[in-house]
């Protein structure tokens, strides 16, 4: 896979169209699965080994979230009522001791650090009740959305809470590198949501600009977030460059089979609508790879799927093409890509538990 050789805080996009076109045309033989490059080393599982760190991970972010208000406490409790997965804040603490251990076979996450693992989760949830907004969404994680109990205004209010509480809890922590590496995360989501309301006639260039949507959108956040808890943990330029390039890979992976699911999983699965990108005018990897065997698409794409029949036509080229498949090779390269940046620190349970992790992302089914 192409290295991105710009700063880390940047995608460079025709090196993003170069690996869209090797992949397009890359053989499933030529093309490598993260297994073969997982560690031989004992299996390690990611969320048991990071339990200790996020214990009490919900209960320590409503103590951010201290309001006199009983209604937006009931809306931010909504959300962090400790049912989801914490994928990001596991992530996150994995890459803190990982990194320490590198650096002095510290095997304690460090109070800053954790701190990190919970802003990430405040950060990703705030940015959560906006986008069901900006959808208009009914459901998320398997329940109604704040938007559809309490409003649309109320929502977007409870989500710059959530964001300001986050911002707090980032200003204590009393490093500007660290201000300034996790605001970065914030000025992406933003970005990249005006991103996801353009889109581009060339075929090469709507490519890059899903692949940049992509990274702001989701992988900023954990490639930043790796990055933040590498600098409080090590010294070393390299390091933090090894957290962020992992962080940015699985990242981009974890979206890119998010947007597999919306064609292959069933609602209940998934605890949201099926063809909801297709409902909302959005063309993703799938899309993008099906528009190449079935050019027809590319006048629905244009016009965001508004006319009736539309969503229906694109939805059933896309499970007749190759779309579902390619788009999970490229993730699979992503988190091959993941692995060998990963694989670079001195070895220990953490490093192979984030190894194992992008199998995870791969296998997952919701």
């Amino acid at each position: 896979m192409c290295r991105f050789t710009q700063r880390s805080s940047t995608l460079s996009v025709p090196k993003i169209c170069n690996i869209f076109w090797r992949f397009h045309h890359a053989s499933p033989s030529h093309l490598c699965s993260c297994s073969k490059t997982v560690s031989n080393e004992k299996y390690q599982d990611p969320f048991q080994l990071g339990r200790k760190d996020l214990k009490n991970l919900y209960e320590d972010i409503k103590k951010e979230l201290l309001v006199s208000t009983a209604e937006l406490k009931e809306m931010c409790d909504y959300y962090f009522d400790g049912k989801g997965k914490a994928f990001r804040p596991m992530i996150v603490v994995l890459m803190a001791r990982a990194c320490n251990i590198h650096h002095n076979n510290s095997r304690e996450v460090q109070a800053s650090q954790r701190s990190v693992a919970i802003i990430a989760e405040m950060i990703h949830t705030a940015s959560l009740v906006h986008d069901d907004v900006i959808d208009d969404a009914n459901s998320r994680r398997g329940k109604m959305t704040v938007n559809q109990i309490w409003g649309e205004r109320k929502a977007v209010l409870a989500g710059d809470f959530i964001l300001s509480a986050a911002s707090v809890a980032l200003a204590r922590i009393g490093n500007t590198t660290i201000i300034s590496v996790l605001t970065q995360v914030i000025e992406d989501l933003v970005r990249g949501e005006f991103l996801q309301l353009g889109s581009k006639e060339n075929e090469n260039e709507r490519f890059a600009h899903y692949l940049e949507k992509t990274f702001k959108k989701t992988a900023s956040l954990i490639a930043n977030s790796c990055k933040a808890v590498s600098i409080l943990g090590c010294p070393d330029p390299k390091v933090h460059e090894i957290a962020y390039q992992y962080g940015k890979n699985v990242g981009i992976a974890f979206q890119l089979i998010d947007d597999v699911l919306d064609f292959t999983s069933c609602a209940d699965r998934l605890g949201k609508p099926t063809a909801a990108d297709l409902k909302l005018g959005l063309a993703t990897g799938p899309v993008l790879f099906a528009c190449r065997q079935f050019p027809e698409m590319n006048a629905m794409i244009m016009r965001r799927f508004s006319k009736p029949g539309d969503v229906e036509r694109a939805r059933k080229y896309v499970l007749q093409s190759d779309g579902v498949q390619q788009t999970t090779y490229l993730a699979q390269r992503y988190c091959h890509e993941a692995t060998r940046e990963i694989s670079k620190l001195r070895p220990s349970p953490e490093r192979e538990a984030l190894i194992q992790l992008t199998e995870m992302v791969l296998m997952r089914d919701k």
